[in-house]
């Protein structure tokens, strides 16, 4: 199993900027694709980015290419998301999550582990 906890959320203005880090515990960190989903209040949660196992790859939901980039430190066990040109639609409680899974990285299902959640806000 794999403990994930997110730090980094916060409120900030529409065109600011905030790094989210989600560091795990337990097994090999590398073993795993991670993810960030987001869930706004009323709403379905939603993929936002991923990246494989070795960080080659990357993905990213159209709503935030261009504007977030998500990378992996393996030696420190975590995941990052920085989130350039914040917009009040941003506003949402992300989630980082970890599969051992070689399948849809945009879909929350194939994710068997999650973090708690950071708040992120952004103001107009």
């Amino acid at each position: 199993q794999v403990q994930l906890v997110e730090s980094g959320g916060g409120l900030v203005q529409a065109g600011g900027s905030l790094r989210l880090s989600c560091t795990a515990s337990g097994r090999t960190f590398s073993s795993y694709a991670m993810g960030w989903f987001r869930q706004a209040p009323g709403k379905e949660r939603e993929f936002v980015s991923a990246i494989t196992r070795s960080g080659s790859t990357t993905l990213y939901a159209d709503s935030v290419k261009g504007r977030f980039t998500i990378s992996r430190d393996n030696a420190k066990n975590t995941v990052y998301l920085q989130m350039n040109s914040l917009k009040p639609e941003d506003t949402a409680v992300y989630y980082c999550a970890a599969t051992e899974k070689r399948t849809r990285p945009n879909y929350s299902g194939s994710y068997d582990y999650w973090g708690q959640g950071t708040q992120v806000t952004v103001s107009s």
